[in-house]
C-alpha cells in the first residue's frame, strides 16, 4: 500500500480528501493534519510515500514545506492540492519537485487519475529496477502525441479508459448501462457514456437500444 499524508487546514476539505483517498485502490491514509508543524513531526516519525499538500495555510505556506523537504533531502513525492491558480505558483511547485498540481475545486475523477498515474510511476521506478526509454515514456505524463500513439481520441484519459474497461471485463457477457458503471466507479454518467460510445466505435462493445412504453430509450452495452 502507498502511504499518504494529507496536509490541509480546512477540516471539511481534509475529510473530503481523506474519503476520496479511501476510494482509490492501493493507497492508505497515514495521517491527515492541519498545519506544517504537525506535518514535519509525521514525516520525521515515519516517511510517507506521498503527500497531498495545500498551499494556503494559516500564517504558513505549503511551498515552504515543499522547499523544506528538498533542503532536508527527504525522498517523498508531493501533489499540490490548492486554490492557488497563479502560474508562478504552479511553476514554483514543479521546480521544487511536485509531481502534480490539483486546483480546487476538482472532481474525484481528476483526483483518482492523478493517484493512478502516481501509482504506476511509483511501482515502475523501483530503486532496484532498470528501465528503458519506452517504458519510461509510458510512466511520464503523456503528451497529446503519445495519447494518439496509444490509440485514444483527443480528450480521453488512459487511466479513466482503463478503469472503465476493467469494470466491463468483470461483467463478462452481461449487459450494463452507463448509469450502472457511473455509480460503481464514481465517475460522472456523461463521462462514462462518452467512453462507452468510443469503445463501441472501436468494436470492443455492442450496443442494445431498448424502447419502453414511456420515456427515452435505454442504451445497454456489453463486451463483444
Amino acid at each position: 500500500m502507498i502511504e499518504v499524508l494529507i496536509i490541509e487546514d480546512d477540516p471539511m476539505v481534509r475529510e473530503i480528501n481523506s474519503k476520496f483517498l479511501k476510494k482509490v485502490e492501493g493507497f492508505s491514509l497515514y495521517k491527515a493534519v492541519g498545519n506544517l508543524a504537525d506535518a514535519k513531526k509525521c514525516v520525521l516519525a515515519r516517511k510517507p510515500d506521498l503527500i497531498l499538500l495545500d498551499v494556503f495555510l494559516p500564517k504558513e505556506n505549503g511551498i515552504d514545506f515543499l522547499k523544506w523537504l528538498r533542503s532536508e533531502e527527504i525522498a517523498v513525492d508531493v501533489i499540490l492540492i490548492t486554490a492557488d491558480k497563479t502560474a508562478g505558483r504552479v511553476q514554483e511547485a514543479f521546480r521544487y519537485g511536485a509531481v502534480d498540481y490539483l486546483i480546487k475545486p476538482f472532481s474525484f475523477e481528476r483526483f483518482r487519475d492523478s493517484l493512478a498515474q502516481f501509482k504506476e510511476r511509483h511501482r515502475g521506478l523501483r530503486k532496484d529496477a532498470e528501465i528503458d526509454q519506452a517504458a519510461l515514456d509510458k510512466l511520464i505524463s503523456p503528451s497529446p502525441a503519445v495519447q494518439e500513439e496509444e490509440g485514444l481520441a483527443k480528450g480521453l484519459n488512459k487511466y479513466t479508459y482503463k478503469s472503465i474497461l476493467d469494470e466491463i471485463e468483470v461483467r463478462g457477457n452481461d449487459y450494463f448501462t452507463a448509469d450502472e458503471l457511473s455509480e460503481k466507479l464514481k465517475i460522472a454518467r456523461v463521462t462514462v457514456r462518452r467512453y462507452l460510445e468510443y469503445m463501441e466505435k472501436e468494436g470492443l462493445l455492442e450496443k442494445l437500444v431498448e424502447y419502453g412504453r414511456v420515456g427515452r430509450p435505454q442504451h445497454k452495452f456489453r463486451r463483444t
